[in-house]
């Protein structure tokens, strides 16, 4: 698949289908990175080992926002959110820093996972 054949990303609430160019993303966490996607799910992208998600603006598909598993010290975040917003820039793409978030098996149902976003706009040690 090249960059411009869009991954289709269903939600199932919704009767739309939406469109993402996830192979644009690919390119910018590997790029940026050296990571791959380990997962990709509705507007979501998670990095190889969930360091960071990356999810889609549906407002404007040149912006995406940027969570980092709250695990990832601050200093790593710091390098990464540069070099994706470096590759980004690069490929006539945005991505704003959003917060982070936190996995955790879901109470129900055990053979799912829970993700808990906490926003926090600013970048800081």
């Amino acid at each position: 698949m090249n960059s411009k054949n869009p991954k289709i990303m269903h939600n199932k609430n919704s009767k739309n289908i939406e469109f993402f160019n996830l192979e644009k993303i690919r390119f910018i966490i590997k790029d940026a990175t050296n990571l791959d996607i380990d997962y990709a799910f509705e507007d979501l992208i998670f990095s190889e080992n969930s360091v960071f998600i990356i999810q889609y603006d549906k407002k404007n598909e040149d912006k995406c926002f940027c969570w980092f598993n709250n695990e990832c010290n601050i200093d790593d975040r710091h390098l990464l959110f540069k070099s994706l917003t470096t590759s980004s820039n690069l490929n006539n793409m945005k991505i704003i820093y959003k917060g982070t978030f936190e996995m955790k098996p879901d109470q129900i149902a055990q053979d799912q996972i829970s993700i808990h976003f906490k926003v926090s706009y600013m970048l800081s040690k």
